[in-house]
């Protein structure tokens, strides 16, 4: 019978090639287990992450998944077998790491999200994270990766990037009203789920100091669904969380599909596209905070100089504080809960070196950071203050003004309630 791992090899090869009816009809019922099969085409059935097999640690008292998992997400069946809940599994990924056997796995988005690409009916666009600059070799440049994208029957690429800058001007502006005493501080940042999470599931008296900003993730596929509301969303990045993050009931109606960068290279090699190959179809949008988030701190520097370039006299200006990794997270708000910190601006990652550290990168973290900086560095703009795209996308988006963001800004906020 064929693994999990190699049934999504051979459905991931036909249906590149689009040739997905044949091979399912040349599967033979027992070669492969249905509940594969039913994870690989169906997976928001599914929790975001698998058990592809019963495990040898499962009767154990204490399974190393069940031990390492913060949100209480892993259990026992009424057969007594560990189970994933999916209503508080976030998405981290550390039980896989944790599983020795090897029985765990994350769930895969990419045969549906490819038939929704094959199936024509709708424009489906591939919503790029901050992190993958040169992720695909230093070769693919993002012109050539947005024209693999087009080869492959995706309508266009978008930078998340530019919703970065959307949501660093409402976080600036939140920090700029908001923050008013030496004593009041703000939490973020919006686009790590993993963080939200923690806050939102264990720190939760801590709630009312997180703007309820949507991640750029969310913020972009709302928009893309405003301007073009048949369409069809999909979000790849180096993040697992960003699969749980996109079913949250807020947001589930934005974000179609989630894939990781992992998955995005298989498809590619699937079918036999080579993004270095391809000619340049490069459109330059982001200034240079959004491009700067997918790295620790990234977030604070981008929301630092827009409060600068906002209220530059201001007189409590933003002191920030980072935490990155789960376990520094967590230190970071016990010493906040216990009064040892006095800073006003606490950023947390859930991954050590921010989102270029993800759990489904490419490349190193080191080499990923530096990459996000010089692409950064390269920006046409500083903030997203003097980004014409900005303030044109907020104009079709209808904002009438930066400031509107704070006074209308459904699309751009969550509802923690949910």
């Amino acid at each position: 019978m064929v693994t999990f791992r190699e049934l999504y090899d051979r459905l991931v090869t036909a249906s590149a090639q689009n040739q997905m009816e044949g091979e399912l009809d040349a599967l033979k019922a027992d070669e492969f287990d249905p509940h594969h099969l039913n994870c690989l085409l169906n997976p928001k059935a599914h929790p975001v992450v698998l058990r592809t097999d019963a495990c040898d640690c499962g009767m154990a008292e204490d399974p190393p998944c069940a031990v390492r998992c913060l949100f209480d997400a892993i259990f026992r069946d009424e057969k007594g077998a560990v189970s994933i809940d999916p209503t508080r599994c976030v998405g981290c990924g550390d039980c896989i790491d944790a599983c020795a056997c090897q029985k765990l796995t994350e769930s895969k988005d990419i045969l549906p999200a490819l038939a929704a690409v094959h199936s024509a009916k709708a424009p489906v666009y591939a919503m790029i994270a901050p992190a993958f600059i040169n992720q695909f070799t230093s070769d693919v440049t993002p012109g050539k990766l947005r024209a693999a994208f087009k080869r492959l029957g995706f309508t266009g690429m978008v930078e998340v990037a530019l919703f970065a800058d959307i949501l660093t001007l409402k976080e600036a502006l939140e920090f700029d009203k908001n923050i008013v005493t030496e004593k009041d501080y703000q939490l973020t940042s919006c686009c790590c789920p993993m963080w939200i999470a923690m806050i939102k599931k264990v720190y939760h008296e801590l709630m009312p100091h997180v703007p309820a900003s949507v991640s750029p993730m969310a913020a972009c596929g709302r928009a893309i669904k405003k301007l073009h509301p048949d369409a069809v969303t999909v979000f790849i990045g180096p993040c697992l969380a960003k699969k749980a993050e996109a079913r949250e009931k807020d947001i589930a109606s934005a974000v179609d599909f989630v894939l990781t960068f992992h998955e995005i290279r298989d498809v590619f090699d699937a079918a036999r596209i080579d993004p270095a190959k391809m000619p340049e179809d490069d459109r330059d949008h982001s200034s240079r905070t959004g491009r700067i988030y997918a790295t620790t701190g990234g977030v604070s520097e981008a929301v630092q100089a827009t409060v600068k370039r906002l209220n530059p006299h201001r007189p409590i200006a933003v002191r920030a504080i980072q935490a990155d990794g789960v376990p520094a997270c967590r230190a970071m708000l016990s010493d906040l809960q216990a009064g040892n910190i006095t800073a006003n601006f606490l950023e947390g990652m859930g991954c050590a070196g921010g989102c270029v550290g993800g759990p489904k990168v490419l490349i190193s973290k080191e080499e990923g950071r530096k990459n996000v900086y010089e692409y950064g560095d390269g920006a046409a703009y500083l903030t997203p203050v003097e980004n014409p795209y900005v303030t044109e996308l907020l104009k079709r988006l209808g904002f009438d003004s930066i400031e509107s963001l704070l006074e209308h800004s459904d699309m751009f906020t969550r509802d923690f309630s949910l």
